[in-house]
């Protein structure tokens, strides 16, 4: 009795913290990107601010201006600041900062000045090896220049006897199409468990087999190391079996099973 509720609520617990993780974790890293938002910019902003307010302040009150500014307006405005939790300001205006510097970046000056920095990072000792990878995982999961797949294949790679998923990018080469004479594709390979490198390769069409899944399906499947396996692609437990004693279905008799399904 005991060690059936001890399965019992072993397999229950693992199924309700497989539902409510996924969730927590997108909460979590959400309010850690608004608090490094808040701790590295909209506190400085505030700042700013406050300083500026101290400056008007002194202006108003005929008072003589100095750069670091009165100790007592200081004092009263970081009193009013925390009354009426004015926080949020600099906060808020991180958000109009960032997207300045987003058209600023997009701009051709921007742009130009931008890349001239980041090929400054790729050559500092230490940061070289950190910037590349940080800027590949949020590339992305931010960048709006996705890559465009036209559908999902399994293809015999890096050798005979194993297959690969691979994602269909486009035909191939103009040259490999004249010397080949063959339909040919190219093929990204997503690589586990980070799918945005890889390999690409140019086969033969006839060498390729469509799989019926979707793009996201598929880059599940290899984040996940095939883990999470598509729903229309899950073996029975009877199919495993045949497939240990070395029993398989006829294609037909197969594709049958899908249409119905």
């Amino acid at each position: 009795m005991t060690e059936r509720f001890s399965n019992d609520f072993r397999r229950f617990f693992l199924r309700g913290l497989t539902a409510v993780l996924p969730a927590v974790l997108t909460v979590a890293i959400l309010v850690w990107v608004f608090a490094q938002i808040q701790k590295y910019i909209g506190q400085h902003i505030n700042a700013g601010v406050q300083w500026l307010v101290v400056q008007f302040t002194t202006i108003v009150t005929h008072r003589p201006l100095r750069p670091e500014g009165l100790d007592v307006l200081w004092d009263k405005t970081k009193v009013v600041w925390e009354t009426y939790h004015l926080g949020w300001i600099g906060f808020l205006l991180a958000f109009v900062v960032i997207y300045i510097f987003g058209r600023f970046v997009a701009s051709i000056l921007g742009r130009g000045l931008w890349q001239t920095i980041e090929r400054m990072l790729t050559h500092l000792p230490v940061v070289k090896q950190i910037y590349p990878y940080a800027k590949q995982v949020v590339d992305f999961l931010l960048s709006e220049r996705k890559l465009e797949f036209s559908r999902v294949v399994a293809v015999e790679y890096p050798r005979r006897g194993c297959w690969s998923m691979g994602l269909v990018t486009g035909p191939g080469m103009r040259t490999l199409h004249k010397n080949i004479r063959g339909d040919l594709l190219t093929i990204f390979i997503p690589s586990s468990p980070t799918p945005v490198t890889g390999y690409t390769i140019t086969v033969n069409r006839k060498d390729v087999i469509d799989l019926p899944i979707s793009i996201d399906d598929a880059l599940r499947f290899t984040v996940s190391g095939g883990v999470i396996m598509p729903i229309s692609q899950q073996l029975s437990r009877a199919e495993i079996e045949q497939a240990r004693q070395g029993v398989f279905p006829s294609p037909q008799t197969a594709q049958n099973k899908e249409s119905t399904e």
